[in-house]
């Protein structure tokens, strides 16, 4: 069975993003096509569609590398997280389907009930889907790219702490589905604005000193278990 490209590009992006690939590390087709069960051709081309986003660079002599973004790109990252994000909502507002709406007002409720019980991990990633649907939901497949580009490599950079206000967090998150459930787009725009620019604050960027902060890989070697 082959591999799609677009699989073994999320398993090495997942990696990069975890720190199982360290920042400029190199990136041979060889060993990554054994590390994750695959020949090299589509990891040939999922290199190319990561140096496209931004995640790998290609240097003399010395083939794919991680990129090093600088502490200044960083930065860049979360203001025009605060910018695109309070347009996806808008345009979610405008652009919605039902089907967006049941999965984000069950996402709040699972929120807040996990906000009330202290649940922090769970926290993370059901924010994560929550913006995520949010995205899917403005109706501009690019708009929702580079979001979801934005979202993997802020991820990558910062660490973020876990909001001192959890249950008001999620109240946030409640009140933009509310807009957009309603179709007013500016108090989706205004509501999310003001939500990016409270989250941001909490990122801490993760090679401002004492080098990368490594975890374990997201992915094993076998095929099996890489996303689709």
């Amino acid at each position: 069975m082959r591999i799609p490209a677009h699989s073994v590009c999320t398993a090495i992006r997942d990696d990069i993003v975890a720190g199982v690939h360290e920042r400029g590390s190199r990136l041979t087709e060889e060993l990554l096509a054994r590390r994750y069960g695959v020949s090299r051709v589509p990891v040939r081309e999922a290199l190319r569609t990561l140096e496209a986003e931004g995640f790998v660079v290609t240097r003399r002599h010395a083939g794919a590398c991680v990129a090093e973004p600088t502490e200044e790109e960083a930065a860049d990252l979360l203001e025009m997280r605060v910018l695109l994000e309070p347009l996806g909502a808008s345009r979610a507002a405008q652009r919605r389907t039902e089907a967006h709406l049941k999965v984000l007002r069950g996402l709040v409720r699972l929120g807040q009930e996990r906000a009330r019980r202290g649940n922090s991990e769970d926290l993370r990633s059901l924010g994560g889907w929550f913006h995520e649907t949010l995205a899917q939901a403005c109706g501009s497949p690019a708009l929702t790219s580079v979001l979801t580009q934005l979202r993997h490599k802020i991820a990558w950079m910062y660490a973020v702490e876990a909001p001192t206000d959890p249950v008001g967090s999620w109240t946030e998150h409640g009140a933009i589905v509310d807009a957009v459930a309603r179709g007013d787009s500016e108090r989706a725009r205004a509501l999310t604005a003001l939500h990016a620019e409270r989250a941001s604050s909490a990122h801490r960027l993760r090679f401002s000193s004492g080098g990368d902060r490594v975890r374990k890989a997201q992915h094993p070697v076998n095929t099996p278990s890489l996303r689709h």
